[in-house]
């Protein structure tokens, strides 16, 4: 059974709470444990709860979900690459699939709505990886 942690961002709670349910329901559905799950401001928060994560021996796989829409600006575009990035050397400095269930950027909020899978999606690659890499 693979044990999962869940990183879930608070910003965008309308998309990223329906998120977090479709991650856990695909942890039920799949037969693996979320033994723990962090609540994190936002989507850049992420990194840091996920090393905190995939440091404990009794998690495989950290699964992260957010929702990044954008502005006028720039900024979902920023936020959205830096926090790639630093899952992506989590992920490589732990050695523990870290996976990024995080819409966006580049989309409203109706759009990223429509991508509340992602959570599940993210879930799945989580226990796949875990499963693959054992």
């Amino acid at each position: 059974m693979v044990s999962l942690g869940l990183v879930v961002a608070r910003f965008n709670d309308s998309v990223t709470e329906p998120m977090a349910d479709a991650a856990r329901e695909a942890a039920a559905d799949r037969d693996a444990v979320i033994v723990d799950e962090l609540s994190v401001p936002g989507a850049y928060d992420s990194p840091l709860a996920a090393d905190r994560l995939a440091r404990r021996d009794e998690v495989d796989a950290v699964a992260v979900v957010g929702a990044i829409v954008t502005g006028d600006t720039d900024h979902d575009r920023v936020i959205a690459s830096a926090t790639a990035d630093r899952l992506t050397a989590v992920s490589l400095d732990r050695d523990t699939p870290v996976t990024f269930g995080v819409s966006g950027p580049g989309m409203s909020g109706a759009e990223a709505r429509e991508r509340i899978d992602k959570g599940a999606e993210a879930t799945d690659a989580a226990i796949d990886l875990a499963e693959e890499l054992t």
